[in-house]
């Protein structure tokens, strides 16, 4: 807020989507520009595919209309408003239901979570809590890796969950 990425709020602000909302730019929320691909189901690539191509729509139009291309420093990656995405600011994440993690306790989540380099969060995002069975888990770093690095780490740390967390289920007798 410093900054002043914020003085034109709530007028110059605003989340904007496709009709199927599989794709979203949310613009001055954290962000100054938050680009989002989501979808139900399992195709990672997919999700992925679609935010490579709309990344590349998002800067091909900022360049067009203003001259100038998203910030990126060859050490940091691209720069934010929010420090905590520096670097590929990418965040991938997925929600699945750990039954038997939630009956072990959200501790030995988070502490098994750390070791696989994600991280979980309640649904309602953040600061939003947590709920239910449902998490929403993701890849922990930004920096330092690049945009598959990242998703690919979301993907076999999830795995690794719900492989365990099968094996919590029967040990909780709720398999």
């Amino acid at each position: 807020i410093v900054s002043g990425m914020e003085r034109n709020w709530p007028e110059g602000r605003g989340i904007f989507h496709n009709k199927d909302k599989t794709f979203l730019t949310w613009v001055n929320e954290e962000d100054q520009l938050r680009i989002i691909s989501m979808q139900m189901g399992g195709d990672v690539k997919g999700v992925f595919d679609r935010l490579a191509r709309g990344i590349s729509a998002v800067g091909e139009s900022v360049k067009k209309e203003s001259g100038k291309e998203f910030m990126l420093d060859a050490k940091y990656g691209f720069i934010h408003a929010c420090p905590t995405n520096l670097g590929t600011g990418m965040r991938a994440s997925v929600h699945v239901d750990l039954p038997g993690f939630t009956k072990e306790g959200v501790g030995i989540l988070k502490a098994r979570c750390e070791e696989l380099k994600v991280q979980p969060r309640g649904t309602r995002g953040e600061s939003g809590g947590q709920t239910g069975i449902t998490y929403d888990i993701s890849n922990k770093h930004r920096l330092g890796y690049s945009e598959v690095e990242l998703v690919q780490c979301m993907i076999d740390g999830v795995n690794t969950l719900v492989k365990e967390d099968r094996e919590l289920q029967v040990k909780h007798g709720i398999a």
